[in-house]
């Protein structure tokens, strides 16, 4: 059973349940309370020992009721006995009867294990064994559709399927009607078993599925998603928030005590003989980081910057100063929506505010420059995201030229290809010789690079 448990606890993380090792010991603990004969007792002490949320709660039910149950053979078997043999000759010799009844009634000694499993016609020896094999051919490794047949083949060949052909061939010889029998429990053994591997890959293959889509979506261009992805590359980009939060949460907070400075601490306690009685610590001075992010939402990149905006706003834990602003023919600043409100609600009203516009990128620099110019410190790091066209209207690149005096760096992140940069209206090699970095940024992936680079600057 705690080979069970393991598995099942993978299949709950498969199942967007997370299950770390301190709560996997508590469950198993809670198991060892309850015992394993009252199903819906455990499946109560597991809920209650591993979901942290409704949500969870709701996934790890459907996980425990999927995981625990048991794919039962076909009762198709044709009958021992019918009708139309009952009305034989009555002249039959008692011997000819008696041979009838032991061929097929009680299977004949020297067959196989599986074999005589598989005439008993009991399904609860027969689902043991099922599961027994499943365990034994690494069911629980199953990632794709695909490998439904090899693992079929595994389990049937864990049961003992070729010792079984053996027995088909000589029976098939020998007493054709006791075959026909045991090849018609044999299909339903295989149909039992069809069925065990697609529980299995149900229960195992999900969390592979999903990261299979995660880098597909990585790697699809942002401006080109579809509505039904919308919503999964919203998701995506939270995950990408958290997995930045997770790397540089930990170095931000090393570096608020220090490092220790060994020459100074063994100086320091050397009345002690060179034991650390007291501490010195190195302490090098940090800026305080600041992002102004100032993203396009024209109707050519709106997509775009409503991905970049969900992921600014969700660094709020590593970066401690942020402020955004939105912009097509005229900028406004969104910091104070993206905050208040939930991200569909926030991007609807920046969409409704400033977006789908023309752009104007000249207009709205000097929108930033006559408001908020201030803002920006020798420690601020200033991203714009955009592809850099102006409609072929003056793209006041003077003013993007005190933007960068002023600040710490200026990163501009295009989601148009490189070969595009400078054809038609885009002014992207002008805006490129005050930036401190210039660098394409069409899709998910190369989305995290970016920001995980400038937010890396600061640890």
């Amino acid at each position: 059973m705690r080979d069970n448990l393991h598995r099942f606890f993978r299949a709950a993380r498969g199942a967007g349940v997370h299950v770390s090792p301190a709560e996997s010991i508590d469950a198993m603990r809670a198991v060892a309370q309850v015992g394993l004969t009252d199903r819906a007792i455990l499946r109560d002490a597991l809920l209650l020992t591993l979901a942290k949320s409704q949500d969870e709660k709701l996934a790890l039910g459907d996980c425990f009721d999927l995981f625990f149950s048991q794919p039962e053979p076909r009762q198709d078997q044709p009958e021992a006995n019918d009708n139309d043999e009952a009305s034989q000759d009555s002249d039959q010799s008692p011997s000819s009867s008696s041979a009838s009844e032991a061929g097929e009634g009680q299977p004949p000694e020297g067959l196989g294990p599986l074999a005589q499993m598989l005439m008993s016609q009991d399904r609860n020896v027969i689902s043991a064994a099922i599961a027994s094999a499943s365990g034994a051919a690494s069911l629980s490794d199953i990632r794709y559709s695909t490998q439904r047949g090899i693992f079929s083949s595994r389990i049937l060949d864990a049961m003992g399927l070729q010792r079984l052909r053996d027995d088909l061939d000589e029976l098939t010889a020998t007493n054709p009607a006791l075959a026909e029998r045991l090849r018609a429990a044999l299909d339903a053994l295989r149909e039992a078993v069809r069925d065990t591997v697609s529980q299995g890959l149900a229960l195992y293959a999900r969390e592979e599925a999903e990261n299979l889509r995660n880098e597909i979506l990585r790697n699809a261009p942002l401006a080109r998603i579809e509505r039904r992805q919308v919503a999964e590359m919203r998701a995506l980009i939270r995950q990408i928030a958290r997995r930045l939060r997770e790397r540089y949460s930990k170095p931000r907070k090393r570096q608020r005590r220090g490092h220790l400075d060994v020459r100074r601490t063994l100086r320091r306690n050397a009345a002690w003989g060179g034991i650390p009685f007291l501490t010195a610590w190195k302490r090098k001075h940090r800026d305080r980081p600041k992002i102004v992010a100032l993203c396009d939402v024209s109707g050519s990149v709106a997509q775009v910057s409503d991905f970049f905006l969900l992921l600014i706003h969700s660094l709020h834990e590593v970066v401690d100063d942020v402020r955004s602003f939105a912009f097509s023919s005229h900028l406004i600043e969104v910091s104070e929506i993206l905050e208040k409100k939930s991200p569909e609600e926030a991007m609807a009203e920046i969409m409704s505010k400033v977006g789908f516009g023309s752009s104007d990128y000249g207009s709205s620099l000097v929108d930033f420059e006559h408001d908020f110019m201030s803002t920006l410190t020798p420690q601020t790091t200033v991203i714009v995201l955009g592809d850099a066209r102006s409609n072929n209207l003056d793209p006041r690149a003077d003013i993007l030229r005190r933007i960068s005096e002023r600040s710490k760096r200026l990163v501009w992140l295009n989601p148009e290809g490189r070969l595009a940069w400078g054809f038609g209206d885009s002014e992207m090699p002008r805006y490129a010789t005050f930036c401190s970095v210039v660098r394409q940024c069409a899709t998910a992936q190369q989305l995290e690079r970016a920001v995980s680079d400038i937010v890396a600057t600061y640890q």
